[in-house]
Parts: C-alpha cells; sequence; structure tokens
C-alpha cells in the first residue's frame, strides 16, 4: 500500500505544481486585458498576437488547472447526502465518482483529442488571424494534456479513496487551500 501512497502523492505534487503555475496566468490575463484596453482607446492601437495571448491564456488555466481544482476539491457538486456521509462513505462515494465518470469521461476527451492535436501538429498550425500567434499547435495540445491530468488526479484520487475505505490512509486529508498567487 505504501507504494499506492507514493503513486498518489506524487501525482498530487505533480498537479500541485501544474496548477499553482498556471494560476500565475490569470493575473497575466488581467494586465494584458487592462493593457489592450488602454492601447486601443488611448492611443488606437491593438495586436491581434496580444488579444490571442489573453484567449490562449484562459484556455490553459481550464485546461491544465482542471486536475489541480478537482484535486482541491473545487469543481461544483451536489451535495445532499455527501457530507453527512462519514469519512469511509465519502470515499466509496469518491471511489465509484472517479472509476464510473471521472475516468471514463477523461479517457474520452484524451481519445478524441489525441487525432486533433496530432494533426494540427503535422501542419504546425498557427493562427488564421493575420498578425496572430504562430503555435496553435502548442495549444491544441493542451485538450490531451487535460485529459491525461484529469486521469492521472482520478486515479490518485482512487488510490486515496482506496485507502481511506481499507483503514490505511495514514494521515488525514490536509485543510482546503485556495490557489495563492
Amino acid at each position: 500500500m505504501n507504494f499506492l501512497r507514493t503513486i498518489a502523492n506524487s501525482i498530487d505534487t505533480l498537479n500541485e505544481y501544474i496548477g499553482r503555475t498556471v494560476a500565475w496566468l490569470t493575473l497575466a490575463m488581467v494586465l494584458l486585458t487592462f493593457a489592450v484596453v488602454v492601447l486601443r482607446y488611448s492611443f488606437n492601437l491593438g495586436w491581434i498576437a496580444m488579444q490571442e495571448v489573453i484567449t490562449w491564456a484562459h484556455a490553459l488555466v481550464f485546461m491544465l488547472g482542471a486536475a489541480y481544482t478537482l484535486k482541491h476539491n473545487g469543481h461544483v457538486r451536489v451535495d445532499i447526502f455527501y457530507g453527512k456521509l462519514s469519512a469511509r462513505g465519502q470515499a466509496w462515494v469518491d471511489l465509484a465518482g472517479a472509476m464510473l465518470l471521472l475516468l471514463p469521461v477523461a479517457g474520452f476527451i484524451l481519445w478524441i483529442s489525441w487525432g486533433y492535436a496530432s494533426s494540427s501538429w503535422s501542419l504546425l498550425e498557427g493562427s488564421r488571424e493575420q498578425g496572430g500567434l504562430p503555435g496553435v499547435f502548442l495549444l491544441k495540445s493542451a485538450i490531451p494534456a487535460l485529459g491525461i491530468l484529469l486521469i492521472l488526479q482520478g486515479l490518485s484520487q482512487a488510490i486515496h479513496s482506496l485507502l481511506t475505505i481499507t483503514g490505511r490512509s495514514a494521515e488525514p486529508e490536509p485543510p482546503r487551500q485556495t490557489a495563492e498567487l
């Protein structure tokens, strides 16, 4: 069981690092949006690439931050019975949710997006806009990355649930934290 705990903790560490890193893109989006507005309305200047950076950052925050949000129980959940369950009962619900919903959906996202991203890579696809960013294939790669990161975090969640169900959970869950910039 220590091997499984090590795997789950490694996945958690990976998604924690990615989530905290990607969180900085939200600050970049705010600053760039402010700059776009000031440049457009004060100086009558604008660049497509600058606007695309904002869109790309927004997409990356959601796609690469989804597993981090899952790790911190930040996704929307209908909590009618869950909060009243014991830790073991909650672990059963989390395990069932991971195995029956999360992993199949994340696997489908990975499967369906793989060809989409790989064909973009084969073309080294760039922006359709004149003056846009050249690396659209990099952005499209974030879609399969979303699937991979969610699968990994789903496996971590399943492992933590199994450890709780079997009574081998070494330490209590750390308190929920919000992303700090």
